[in-house]
């Protein structure tokens, strides 16, 4: 009889699927950007990139084909990945029926209303965050906001790099610490943890960041010229589901149950104010669905590649070469850093780094005692720090674009790179809290059960 218990024999060669799933991602897309492909990195699907690496996990492996697949199957049916897979597609839904009501609207048209135009660019940043925090998606938040932030800073006579930039931080703000952002979702079932204490411990390197970023952009963002916005129109009864939803994750409410709720709400809401008709909140739920299949599929096929890997030595094996490196949570924590910076460096997709290093992430902050809270925090925020800063990164080449379709002065993705500050700091703080402290969740983690203590006593 097999014992799960025992760690399989490092082997170093079993990592070599992964690799060739990063390499396939990397290379497609640096020779699609060399031929002068927009969104070069994003031509060809995540799930089309792993097949060349599944096949030859089946073609290396010892054992049966039979064997081989039980394994893959295995790893996709982990309990995990499923749980991970079915958020994705509420969260989906969630998104586009809110979306479809007209909430993402009233929250700009909101948010605007309240700024006053001499703090436009520290507003953008603003309204990149609540936008970003509230939908989950920090692509959607640009593609939403970037034409009016464009907008503003063509009418303030403002550097229009700072204003993408500013907007650009606030999106990935959110993008770090939506409860329905995928990002999210990844990093806390890949480390076995409830949403809400990731949240807790990510607002804590988060929030100074974004705060101290809001405050330069008060001293360096006032427009030279009269800033005269249309009228905005908004409802802010649109504005509650997201609302709900977000209260509802923090206070501890069952993530299935938060989003379907929230589902439930954005069509009631969308229906009386006549945004939605029945029809249409059914088709919205089922594009929702649609719309995350992308990353659904991929959780599924990297899941069953994991396993696979895993249980011929290939994770043990990088574990012991970080553990090298590694003496203490401190540099188990750095090592965590830099594994998810380089992979998301690579693949140009923080979720795809997040499903990739979860799994050893997960075994590092059971050998050195990481706490896995923080562990998620820093696969999320690290994850997020690169893809914000990256020029071939989705986020900067579509605000980039942006600049191109409206008609303003074009700017190329590298010159929005000095105005990331938001990214910056959310590393600089997240590095200082590997040696001070002050990111810690509360409460201890109880490693042989994997729970918080105060979890297990009650």
């Amino acid at each position: 009889m097999e014992n799960k218990n025992l760690k399989p024999k490092a082997n170093g060669a079993a990592l070599l699927p992964f690799i060739v799933f990063v390499l396939v991602y990397l290379f497609t897309g640096y020779f699609l950007n060399r031929r002068g492909v927009e969104m070069a990195f994003y031509q060809v699907a995540a799930p089309v990139c792993i097949l060349p690496a599944i096949i030859l996990a089946f073609i290396m492996f010892e054992g049966s084909i039979d064997d081989k697949f039980n394994d893959f199957v295995r790893g996709c049916g982990n309990e995990n990945i499923i749980i991970m897979c079915l958020i994705y597609i509420l969260a989906g839904a969630f998104a586009t029926v809110s979306k479809a009501s007209g909430g993402v609207d009233s929250v700009v048209n909101f948010a605007l209303s309240l700024i006053p135009v001499q703090y436009v660019t520290a507003g953008m940043f603003l309204i990149g965050c609540f936008i970003s925090i509230s939908t989950g998606t920090s692509v959607g938040t640009i593609s939403t906001v970037g034409p009016i932030a464009v907008g503003v800073a063509m009418k303030g006579n403002l550097s229009l790099p700072l204003v993408i930039g500013a907007l650009v931080g606030g999106a990935m703000f959110g993008d770090n610490l939506s409860i329905i952002s995928d990002t999210t979702i990844a990093a806390t079932r890949t480390q076995n943890v409830e949403m809400k204490d990731k949240f807790r411990a990510n607002i804590k390197i988060a929030l100074p960041a974004a705060i101290i970023t809001f405050i330069i952009l008060l001293v360096v963002g006032k427009p030279i010229g009269d800033v005269i916005l249309e009228d905005l129109p908004y409802n802010f009864v649109l504005i509650i589901p997201y609302l709900f939803v977000l209260i509802a994750a923090l206070a501890g409410m069952n993530v299935f149950l938060v989003l379907t709720s929230g589902i439930i709400l954005s069509g009631i809401i969308g229906i009386a104010t006549g945004g939605l008709t029945m029809l249409t909140f059914a088709q919205n739920i089922f594009e929702g669905f649609s719309g995350m299949f992308e990353i659904f599929l991929l959780s599924l096929l990297t899941g069953g590649l994991s396993y696979m890997v895993s249980k011929n030595g290939g994770i043990e094996w990088l574990v012991r070469k970080i553990s090298g490196f590694a003496k203490g949570i401190k540099s188990a924590e750095i090592s965590i850093a830099l594994l998810t910076l380089l992979t998301d460096a690579a693949t140009a997709n923080n979720t795809v780094a997040i499903i990739v290093d979860g799994p050893v992430a997960k075994e590092i902050s059971k050998d050195f005692k990481v706490d896995p809270r923080r562990s998620a925090s820093f696969l999320d925020t690290f994850s997020c720090v690169m893809q914000g800063i990256i020029p071939y990164g989705a986020q900067i080449l579509i605000a980039a674009g942006l600049t191109k379709e409206l008609g303003a002065q074009m700017i190329a993705p590298v010159e929005l790179i000095p105005y990331l500050w938001y990214q910056g700091l959310l590393a600089v703080f997240a590095i200082i809290s590997i040696f001070i402290r002050f990111a810690d969740p509360k409460g201890k983690w109880d490693f042989e059960l994997d729970k918080p203590i105060e979890d297990v006593q009650k």
